[in-house]
C-alpha cells in the first residue's frame, strides 16, 4: 500500500518551499522505501529551488540524508529492512563501459527509482538528485542505500551523501594527496572544508585555506588548514608560491567554481601539479588560459565528481574513521532545524552563516 508523508517541496522557480502530503509507493523490483532519520540542507538543493537544475517542478527535495529502509522490492539482495543507509546519488550500473572497466566510481548509467512519488492529487514529483530526502519516508533505487555502522549520529552520517564526500573525495580520491604534500583549497565553503579535512586525513604537510571570509577562514583552521589567505586583501596566487618555497602547491582545489577562482588555481600550482575542480560552475562560464602555459606547467587538470567516490567503499571507511576519532563529521554539522524551518536554513546558506543545517525526522 502506498504511504502518506510530509515532505518540502519547491513548488516553481524563486518561490518559498512548502510542506506538503507526499505519497510514497511501494518499493518495486530493484527499489527501496527508506524512512528519513536526517538530511542537510545542500547548495544543490538551493540550484532547484531556484530552478538552476532544470524547470521540472515541483521538486521533492533533499539528498543528503541517512535513515533506515522500510521495505524493498523484488531482486533487492545488497539492503534490507531495518539496515541503516546513507543514500547516494549515483548508484552504479555495473555493466556500462567505466564499471566494466573496473572504473564504477565514472558509471556513466547511474540510476534512480523507476516509479514516481506524486501530490495527493497525483501531481508527479521530481526528486533531488534522484532521492528527494525532505520527506518523512523517501522511495530510491536499491543501488542508492549504502549500510554503514548504525552506531553513527544520522544528522552525521547523511552529510556524505553529498558535500562533505565530494570535498573529501577531491583531495583523496581525485587529487591523489599524499603524505608529506601542500595542498591549497580556494573556497571554504562545506566541501573545501572538508577537502582540507581530507587532505589532512591523508597527511597533507602544508594545507593553505583561501576565502574572502575571514569567518569562513577560522573554521577552515579548525578543520585542518594551517595557513590562512584571505584573498579580498591579498593575492592568492603570490601568498600559496611564497607559503610552499616559491613553487606552488602539489595540489589545489578549487571549490568555488568560477573562471577567476580556477585561473587562480592555475597559476598556484607546482610544475607538474594537480588541479582539481569540484566547484560547480553555471553553463555560460568559460575559462581561457594560454595553450602554451597549459603545456609547459605540465601535471594534470581533472575536474572531481561526487568526489570520484565508490559509495560501497568509502562510506562506510570514513564512517569508521569518524567513530574512531579521526575524521569529526560533526564539525560540519553547525544547527539541527525541522523541516517547516528549510525556507530559513536557505536564507542562512545565502549569508554564509552556516556549514550545513541538517533537519532532523
Amino acid at each position: 500500500m502506498a504511504q502518506e508523508v510530509r515532505g518540502v517541496i519547491a513548488p516553481g522557480k524563486d518561490e518559498p518551499v512548502r510542506i506538503e502530503t507526499i505519497v510514497v509507493p511501494d518499493p518495486g523490483p530493484g527499489e527501496a522505501v527508506v524512512r528519513v532519520q536526517a538530511c542537510g540542507v545542500c547548495h544543490t538543493d538551493l540550484h532547484y529551488k531556484q530552478g538552476g537544475i532544470n524547470d521540472d517542478f515541483p521538486f521533492l527535495l533533499g539528498h543528503e540524508a541517512a535513515g533506515v529502509v522500510e521495505s524493498v522490492g523484488d531482486d533487492v539482495t545488497d539492503v534490507a529492512p531495518g539496515d541503516f543507509v546513507i543514500l547516494n546519488w549515483r548508484a552504479v550500473c555495473g555493466n556500462c563501459r567505466a564499471c566494466l572497466r573496473g572504473r564504477p566510481w565514472y558509471c556513466f548509467a547511474t540510476h534512480n527509482a523507476k516509479q514516481k512519488m506524486t501530490l495527493t492529487d497525483g501531481t508527479e514529483l521530481s526528486p533531488a538528485l534522484g532521492i528527494g530526502a525532505f520527506a518523512e519516508k523517501t522511495l530510491v533505487a536499491a543501488g542508492q542505500c549504502t549500510k554503514v555502522d548504525p552506531a553513527v549520529a544520522p544528522q552525521v552520517a547523511g552529510l556524505l551523501g553529498c558535500g562533505v564526500m565530494a570535498g573529501i573525495g577531491a583531495a583523496i580520491n581525485t587529487g591523489n594527496v599524499g603524505r608529506g604534500d601542500s595542498v591549497a583549497v580556494i573556497g571554504c565553503g562545506g566541501v573545501g572544508d572538508a577537502a582540507i579535512a581530507g587532505s589532512r586525513l591523508a597527511g597533507a604537510a602544508r594545507i593553505i585555506a583561501v576565502d574572502i571570509d575571514d569567518r569562513k577562514l577560522e573554521t577552515a583552521r579548525s578543520m585542518g588548514a594551517t595557513h590562512t589567505v584571505n584573498s579580498r586583501t591579498t593575492d592568492p596566487v603570490e601568498a600559496i608560491r611564497e607559503l610552499t618555497g616559491g613553487f606552488g602547491a602539489d595540489v589545489v582545489i578549487e571549490a568555488v567554481g568560477r573562471p577567476e577562482t580556477y585561473r587562480q588555481a592555475f597559476y598556484a600550482r607546482d610544475l607538474a601539479g594537480t588541479v582539481v575542480l569540484v566547484g560547480v560552475p553555471t553553463p555560460d562560464m568559460k575559462i581561457e588560459l594560454p595553450l602554451l602555459d597549459v603545456f609547459g606547467r605540465g601535471g594534470a587538470l581533472k575536474s572531481s565528481w561526487y568526489g570520484d567516490c565508490l559509495p560501497s567503499r568509502d562510506f562506510p571507511m570514513l564512517i569508521d574513521l569518524h567513530l574512531q576519532g579521526r575524521l569529526d563529521l560533526g564539525a560540519f554539522v553547525t544547527e539541527t532545524i525541522q523541516l517547516d524551518e528549510v525556507e530559513k536554513a536557505f536564507e542562512r546558506m545565502h549569508q554564509g552563516d552556516v556549514l550545513r543545517s541538517v533537519v532532523v525526522l
